[in-house]
């Protein structure tokens, strides 16, 4: 069997991920993105590169953004140059960017959009997502486990917690896939604006040789990532 380590899987922000038992929001599915091929099979191959996309329209409620990002414009954010080096991995090409627009369903109720975002290096994988579910960022360590903590991050509530990954084996035979827990990952939820008026934007880390990422390096690369995003500045 091939065994691939793919995204967390991801909820309605903190809050939703907590009561629905739900982690992160991967990207393993449709992707929007292709990837540059070289003219020589002998010569480095470039990094990966994103395009397409357009913003998601808002729903046009007074005092709302008018439009919210696309998993384009998030895979603009992270895929950018310099991020291997903020990774601690300098010289390390994109292997592969990836997003889609997607959006969850909770039971029937609104349906909440999560547009998101990946990019894979050897060492590292790390996803950017939005979550416009409405709910504050502020209280929700409490429900995101014992090591979770809640902090201030640029100047907007956040919290920081683990997850893991989904593990998925793929049969040659084209039997059945297999799932199961895969590498730890850390997140950083932060608050879409400093009053904490709902929504989240969350920054993932995780390793493919299995280690706990350092909180530094994804702290590091939510500060060099997220003042880009679109409506950022706008909702500070």
């Amino acid at each position: 069997m091939a065994d691939v380590t793919g995204a967390p899987t991801k909820g309605a922000g903190a809050w939703g991920q907590a009561v629905m038992a739900v982690a992160l929001v991967g990207a393993l599915g449709v992707g929007l993105w292709t990837v540059q091929e070289t003219s020589s099979a002998d010569s480095v191959p470039p990094p990966a590169t994103c395009s397409g996309g357009e913003p998601e329209k808002a729903t046009g409620k007074p005092g709302k953004a008018p439009w919210r990002v696309s998993g384009a414009q998030l895979c603009e954010a992270l895929n950018r140059p310099g991020l291997a080096d903020v990774l601690g991995t300098p010289g390390e090409t994109v292997k592969s960017a990836s997003g889609n627009g997607g959006s969850l369903d909770l039971s029937g109720a609104k349906e909440i959009d999560t547009p998101s975002a990946q990019v894979e290096f050897g060492t590292y994988t790390v996803t950017l997502s939005a979550t416009y579910d409405g709910l504050p960022v502020d209280g929700s360590a409490t429900l995101l486990g014992a090591e979770a903590r809640q902090q201030t991050f640029l100047g907007r509530p956040a919290v920081i917690y683990s997850q893991r990954t989904i593990s998925i084996s793929f049969r040659l035979d084209g039997g059945d896939a297999d799932s199961g827990p895969g590498a730890p990952a850390r997140v950083l939820s932060v608050a879409q604006d400093a009053k904490d008026s709902g929504g989240s934007f969350e920054v993932a880390v995780w390793r493919t040789d299995g280690m706990t990422p350092d909180d530094a390096v994804l702290l590091a690369v939510a500060e060099k990532v997220l003042p880009t995003v679109p409506r950022w500045a706008a909702a500070g």
